[in-house]
């Protein structure tokens, strides 16, 4: 018997591919005991057939869906695309429509939150990928890896200024219609696992600042956040905790090396890293573990406790601090 994990929530991700019901799937998740789930984008319209009458049953709980849901096959509408930031009008318009139909859903389900992975500034290949190869083999300090880099982040800083404000006027779009409707729901844009995607933390920084009053937040995925801060986009842990206000939820996973979704504390075992996080996971609206197949119950039960313990410790401290 696993313990109650109350407020925290669980995604899909983890266990997608061995399942062909969404029943047995959302079962399996109960039983490492979470009462709620996030609906990623690889849920199907097939699999909701046995997920809907689970949740009209009150049998579990939806914290958030992830766009694009359900599941579009089509790539130009998938997590890694220009997305909302397109040129090409009819795309953009699309991805903006899609992005209200994941809402309409979070809005059918009770979900407090829709995941949103913006956009990117396009290249014409695979330039992460190179890089994270060129991190493993010859290190972050080569001169290889510096060249690459450089020739990146001169590219993304060219043209991300354009990127960012097409996203930012397909988000006011969004955010407009959505209330408009009723939908009642938050849109957290992501923290990304590539380096040409969008936004950074100063990135998501600046279309909230300009976005003030709007259903939108930032959505902290801290694996994401660990990785690019150990490839040099941004200083991780001051940055996210200086946008701590502005979350409206968070993805809970560790990156080991570039590797990401592992559970905190236990694969990574290190013990006092990942407690810089802490405070953001504790004031978060929608709490969600994103983990891989690899993790085990054990394991993801192990990680819980040290997260809500340490938490709660640090819950204490305050309080004593400010009685003193």
């Amino acid at each position: 018997m696993y313990t109650d994990k109350k407020e925290y929530s669980f995604s899909t991700c983890w266990n997608i591919k061995r399942h062909t019901t969404g029943e047995g799937m959302i079962d399996e998740i109960l039983s490492l005991g979470f009462r709620q789930v996030e609906l990623n984008y690889n849920v199907t319209d097939e699999l909701l057939k046995t997920i809907e009458p689970m949740i009209e049953r009150g049998q579990v709980g939806v914290s958030s869906v992830h766009n694009t849901f359900p599941h579009v096959a089509d790539p130009d509408y998938g997590t890694d695309s220009v997305l909302l930031g397109f040129d090409d009008e009819a795309r953009r318009k699309k991805a903006i429509e899609l992005l209200l139909r994941s809402a309409e859903y979070a809005h059918r389900y009770g979900a407090k939150a829709v995941v949103v992975h913006p956009g990117e500034v396009p290249f014409e290949y695979n330039i992460d990928e190179a890089l994270k190869k060129i991190y493993h083999k010859q290190g972050k300090d080569s001169p290889a890896y510096q060249a690459l880099w450089h020739e990146m982040l001169e590219k993304r800083q060219a043209s991300g200024e354009h990127y960012l404000r097409r996203i930012q006027e397909s988000l006011e779009e969004v955010c407009n219609l959505s209330e408009q409707r009723g939908y009642g729901v938050n849109f957290g844009i992501e923290t990304r696992s590539r380096c040409y995607q969008m936004p950074t933390l100063q990135e998501a920084g600046t279309i909230i600042g300009q976005m003030k009053g709007a259903p939108l937040g930032l959505w902290y995925d801290i694996g994401h956040g660990m990785m690019m801060d150990r490839m040099g986009l941004y200083d991780n842990v001051r940055e996210a905790n200086a946008l701590i206000d502005h979350v409206v939820g968070v993805h809970i996973h560790e990156t080991v090396g570039l590797s990401d979704h592992w559970c905190p504390y236990i694969h990574s075992q290190d013990m006092s890293y990942f407690d810089s996080f802490l405070d953001i996971i504790d004031r978060s609206p929608v709490k969600v573990y994103e983990l891989k197949a690899a993790c085990t119950p054990e394991e993801i039960d192990e990680s819980h406790k040290l997260i809500t313990a340490r938490i709660a410790e640090r819950r204490e401290d305050k309080q004593l601090a400010n009685e003193l």
